[in-house]
């Protein structure tokens, strides 16, 4: 059975103005996206700066979480690593301080070789109970979890059971499809392409654009699953020039950016990741506006 179908939102994590975490601002905007109606909320994730936050922070910012979302949504938490020890640790907490799910990533840097991410992810699924979701992202990772790996783990693993796709690669992605049958779940990592994983056997969107319209990413997978793939195709088609906007310097500065121009005053960025250049931030400011969300 699948963690969630529809919308899973890959949540920021907001900071104070000197990049401490913000515990009250993360418990507001929990309660904003379950208002707005999302399926699942991924804490620590690439949006959430995870890379940036302690041990201890990372495991705090999961457990306040967990206590603010209270089980009304699945709550997947990120707790990935480059090092197997590191991502057996933080997956054995997240799952002390009340995660329903993890999200790992591949290891990043090292280019483990595919025998070594099966070997890293059986480790990781081994250490927990909780279901585990893949996370393919070689753009950031710069290794590609093969579809014949996926399937593998899928397959042989039992509680390794999706994966968070953000290669691009849709023949890839369809390829994935056709050999994890039943055995596994692909939700899309990339939001201009969720209609387009949707049509080749995907569930759901873990999406950035719901951090700022959470009602309407609901809305445009929810239509497809319901099988109104005309109005999901046309509000994927509307989303897309904000969703550019989105991604037009590295994930989370513009999203970030955004909740701040809109008032929801989520804090500046973790160092390495600083502030907009102007001309990308008035273009983002002038994408939300033209789909119709109001900045400050």
């Amino acid at each position: 059975m699948a963690i969630f179908e529809g919308v899973c939102t890959a949540l920021v994590t907001p900071m104070n103005a000197d990049e401490s975490v913000n515990f009250e601002k993360l418990e507001e905007i929990i309660e904003m996206q379950i208002e707005g109606g999302v399926d699942a909320l991924c804490i620590c994730g690439t949006t959430g700066e995870a890379s940036t936050l302690s041990h201890e922070e990372h495991i705090e910012v999961i457990a306040r979480a967990a206590k603010a979302i209270n089980k009304r949504v699945p709550m997947i938490a990120g707790t990935g690593s480059n090092s197997t020890e590191t991502a057996v640790y933080l997956s054995v907490e997240a799952e002390k301080a009340g995660a329903d799910a993890l999200l790992q990533v591949s290891p990043y840097y090292n280019k483990a070789t595919q025998k070594g991410l099966i070997r890293h992810f059986t480790a990781v699924a081994d250490a927990v109970k909780l279901p585990i979701v893949l996370y393919n992202i070689p753009g950031r990772t710069g290794v590609n979890i093969k579809p014949e790996t996926q399937a593998y783990l899928m397959k042989n693993v039992e509680n390794i059971v999706a994966v968070k796709e953000a290669s691009g690669d849709i023949s890839s992605i369809a390829k994935i499809s056709k050999l994890i049958g039943d055995n596994g779940t692909i939700y899309s990592g990339n939001d201009d392409q969720a209609t387009a994983i949707l049509s080749v056997g995907g569930k759901g969107l873990i999406s950035v654009i719901s951090n700022i319209a959470p009602a309407y990413a609901h809305e445009m997978v929810c239509s497809y699953l319901k099988g109104d793939v005309e109005k999901s195709r046309e509000m994927q088609l509307n989303a897309l020039d904000l969703i550019d906007a989105l991604f037009c310097e590295v994930n989370p500065i513009p999203v970030k950016a955004a909740m701040n121009m809109m008032g929801l005053n989520v804090g500046p960025l973790r160092s390495p990741l600083c502030e907009m250049d102007p001309a990308n931030e008035a273009r983002l400011k002038k994408a939300l506006i033209d789909f119709g969300i109001e900045v400050k």
